[in-house]
């Protein structure tokens, strides 16, 4: 349980690079948005020119590419998290097992004969990366195959042959490991995937005709499914078929819910949006709820490390309340503490519902910035955006109590909480006799390597622990010895402690205790 709780762990570390890029590519797209933004240009003039029109649009869209190749983001960066050495090799790896990935899947499906016509894509659940055609897998893609690169880069990296062989040594063995497998996945994802999509497609249906309670499940899984970049498979058909509803304006027959309200605002005649407008406000969490949520990790995060939370959190929040972008502050607590990405989908339905139950017709399916463009000039009937505030109101003070509430409770690592109490504590005797055997030798193992907060990384090769050290000096070789270490080799911050074939079980013994 120990080993498991300590992968998910590194895991979870792996993806706070990728995190850390995403609310400044966020920030980015909310200045493109409002130097490019038209609409705004009748209550500032100066966004009328040209220049400044072109500048916002060059910002917002190459910004946006970002997240267009979020996944690719994924796969380069969670190998680079997870590598022990030789970070950059790593995350080659990861790029090229991505790249391997996706076109094994394109093949299959085109061998299959179920590529789609262009046009057709979306309903086949299909869409291009990188220019080529594949099944809609979303963030989930990269995650998957950065996870897989990351491990069999630590697995395999160590891999060294001798004479002629040597060349494929290292990294180059990992390649040819990971292209087969990243072949045979593409395969095995072009088959299995499909029944994920129906799945999600199935209980979409299941949610039109059950009112406030399909509202409140709508939203829920339109917000647990952001992980696996699935949750586009939830609203699209509410947005864009009969599924958001059917309704006709100024003598035309929309369907959809985003289509309707398109409609409708530039219908004259309309003198109130339709209540089909509930499926695409989704913003309420975005604007409202993910800025306190990230409110209450920044008061519940300790003193000395308010201010580096503060410049994760504040571009996030912001990335969240402007344009709608959630990526940024989902992904900082997703994976550190997913009970709090539960509690967050669970809000998102309940917000929601209450717009439902309140009879708003207000249009806010993203941040701030649309929400005042088009709301605002549509007046108080016809959108009754100030009923969608309260609405928010009650939503952001759910979520900034119970976030506060559970983070404190369950000492939640959120950012600006990571615990440092471990790195520090001191094992007593006690604690070595009731470990015991294997355990034991982990612990006497850490303090020979100048205990916790002295090692940064651990791994080994086939006789060797291989660790780096912050300081070398701190080594204790007459007690690693006693653990039955036949010799220490120290090379800089490197330091070996030769153990045998058995190391393995050395290794995994001070792993339990890191």
């Amino acid at each position: 349980m120990k080993r498991a709780v300590n992968a998910l762990q590194n895991f979870g570390k792996s993806l706070y690079g990728p995190v850390l890029i995403l609310p400044i590519v966020g920030l980015f797209i909310a200045l493109g948005n409002v130097l490019g933004n038209g609409s705004l240009a009748g209550y500032l003039p100066f966004l009328a020119n040209p220049l400044v029109q072109n500048l916002g649009q060059l910002i917002a869209k190459s910004a946006v590419s970002v997240l267009v190749n979020l996944a690719l983001v994924f796969a380069v960066g969670i190998p680079i998290g997870l590598a022990a050495r030789d970070k950059g090799y790593a995350a080659l790896i990861g790029l090229v097992t991505f790249v391997v990935f996706i076109n094994a899947m394109n093949v299959t499906l085109q061998l299959q004969g179920q590529l789609a016509p262009v046009e057709q894509m979306k309903a086949a659940g299909q869409s291009m990366v990188l220019g080529v055609q594949v099944l809609e897998m979303g963030v989930f893609a990269g995650i998957l195959t950065g996870a897989l690169s990351g491990y069999l880069y630590n697995k395999y990296s160590g891999v060294q042959f001798n004479g002629a062989m040597a060349v494929y040594s290292g990294h180059c063995f990992v390649a040819i490991v990971m292209l087969p497998v990243a072949m045979l996945l593409g395969v095995l994802m072009s088959e299995l995937w499909p029944f994920a999509q129906r799945g999600i497609s199935a209980v979409a249906l299941g949610i039109k005709g059950s009112g406030a309670a399909g509202v409140l499940v709508y939203g829920f899984l339109e917000r647990i499914l952001v992980p696996t970049g699935l949750h586009h498979l939830v609203y699209t058909p509410f947005l864009y078929t009969e599924l958001g509803g059917t309704k006709e304006v100024c003598g035309s027959l929309y369907q959809g819910a985003r289509n309707i309200y398109f409609a409708e605002i530039a219908c004259p005649q309309v003198k109130q949006l339709s209540s089909t407008v509930v499926w695409d406000a989704r913003g309420i969490s975005k604007m409202f709820g993910l800025p306190a949520a990230a409110l209450a990790m920044y008061v519940t995060a300790k003193p000395e490390r308010k201010a580096a939370a503060k410049a994760i959190l504040i571009p996030a929040a912001l990335t969240s309340l402007l344009v709608g972008v959630t990526e940024p502050i989902e992904f900082s607590f997703l994976f550190v503490a997913p009970l709090l990405f539960v509690v967050h989908a669970v809000l998102t339905g309940i917000g929601m519902m209450l717009f439902s139950l309140f009879g708003v017709h207000a249009i806010g399916a993203n941040g701030i910035i649309d929400f005042i463009l088009y709301n605002l000039p549509l007046g108080t009937t016809k959108s009754n955006w100030p009923l969608y505030i309260v609405v928010g109101v009650i939503m952001f003070a759910l979520y900034f109590v119970l976030f506060r509430f559970l983070i404190l409770r369950f000492d939640m690592k959120t950012p600006g909480r990571e615990d440092d109490a471990q790195q520090t504590r001191l094992y007593s005797k006690q604690d070595y006799q009731a470990k015991g055997g294997q355990d034991g030798v982990g612990v006497s193992i850490i303090k020979g390597l100048g205990g916790r907060e002295n090692i940064e990384v651990v791994d080994n090769c086939y006789t060797r622990l291989r660790v780096t050290v912050k300081d070398v000096a701190l080594i204790d070789e007459p007690g690693l010895k006693a653990t039955g270490a036949k010799g220490i080799i120290k090379q800089g911050n490197n330091v070996q402690v030769v153990y045998g074939l058995h190391v393995k079980k050395m290794r995994e013994a001070v792993e339990t205790f890191l």
